[in-house]
């Protein structure tokens, strides 16, 4: 059986890409069509692997500043011929999904969400856009249309399987389909229990405003020296973010990080700061299978994963007045010698969302539609 996979694009690390090198690992054999890629990804993460991208790939400005070519993406999509593949399996949150298959091709979508720009977050989009109101208003248009072609795209797949109860529940709205439930994997073997604890408070993911890091920097300042803030990661709001943070030597930014330093940093951090909402979010997992709690925004994929009181912490708005009481109460807990946290249940946990489960899962469920 030919097997093709499709994901969006190769330009950033999230969660999405780290599902894509889990199902490259499944399907050795199958190639991988993109919109782009930065190649210093590639030949890290797909040494030898056959990636197929499209035309934006080789347009000026492709790779770096991708954004400038959103409206061209559904067609560079559509581009791509998958006709001599018995299977295809698109790891997505936007434009992925809509490739052109034969009526003989299984269609699998492993949807992230429905591109959320153009449905869930559209307002707030347009609203955060560096431009005046009239470049807004032809934003607008320009959205409205990708809008109608999302929704057809969406038709064209088979079968859709949902990162999470939330995306699930989008999906069911917006393209008015059903959906599995699988969540991502976890590759809880790469992380540990440390022998001992630091005395930082740890927060990383890809650096973009929705990711709300300025919250938890504005609240570690309001707090004050005592209280160390590690931050990793890298992306557009980096900038912005060290300048919120300038002269506040408590707040230290890492940068990108390999593997092998990010399970360090997890494993020893007081707990890990989760101030967005995600449709899943695969780090707060991460940080349970270090055994360390989670202080999470109490919405999205985190009602999913993280249970209050076991696991971790939930605070109710995304401001200082309601973060900075439970980070305060907690980091005054650990300095007095109190920790109810049982690092061994919060791992334990965290296995629900395992690797293993993950492929488990994947293979029964292609397994059944193919059958069918």
């Amino acid at each position: 059986m030919k097997t093709a996979l499709i994901h969006d694009h190769l330009a950033q690390d999230g969660g999405a890409e780290k599902v894509l090198e889990i199902f490259s690992k499944m399907f050795l054999d199958a190639p991988i069509y993109t919109l782009l890629y930065d190649k210093k990804n590639i030949k890290s993460k797909y040494p030898n692997r056959r990636i197929d991208a499209s035309i934006i790939q080789r347009m000026p400005g492709g790779v770096r500043f991708y954004q400038w070519y959103l409206p061209l993406m559904p067609m560079a999509v559509e581009f791509f011929d998958l006709r001599e593949y018995d299977l295809v399996i698109s790891d997505t949150s936007s434009f992925a999904k809509g490739v052109i298959t034969t009526p003989s091709t299984i269609h699998i979508c492993y949807c992230h969400t429905p591109t959320r720009y153009l449905w869930s977050d559209t307002h707030q989009y347009i609203n955060e856009l560096p431009y005046n109101k009239f470049l807004k208003k032809i934003a607008s248009m320009i959205l409205s249309r990708m809008r109608i072609w999302d929704r057809l795209a969406a038709d064209r797949v088979d079968y859709f399987i949902a990162n999470s109860k939330v995306v699930q529940s989008r999906i069911k709205k917006y393209y008015r389909r059903d959906s599995e439930l699988i969540y991502p994997p976890v590759e809880i073997d790469k992380f540990f229990i440390a022998k001992e604890l630091g005395d930082y408070f740890l927060i990383g993911c890809r650096l973009a405003p929705y990711k709300r890091v300025d919250l938890v920097i504005e609240t570690f300042k309001k707090l004050g020296p005592d209280y160390k803030l590690k931050v990793f990661g890298d992306g557009v709001d980096l900038k912005r973010l060290k300048k919120i943070a300038k002269n506040h030597s408590n707040i230290e930014f890492l940068g990108r990080v390999n593997d092998e330093l990010k399970a360090e940093l997890f494993s020893k951090c007081l707990a890990f700061l989760h101030p967005q909402e995600e449709d899943f979010g695969i780090s707060k997992v991460e940080a349970m299978a270090s055994g360390r709690p989670v202080i999470a925004y109490k919405k999205g994929g985190a009602l999913e994963t993280v249970v209050e009181g076991k696991t971790g912490l939930f605070f109710e708005k995304q401001t200082i007045e309601d973060l900075s009481p439970i980070v305060q109460k907690f980091y005054t807990e650990i300095k007095n010698g109190v920790n109810r946290w049982n690092s061994l249940e919060i791992r334990e946990h965290s296995k629900k969302f395992s690797l293993d489960k993950f492929k488990e899962n994947i293979d029964r469920f292609i397994k059944s539609k193919l059958s069918e």
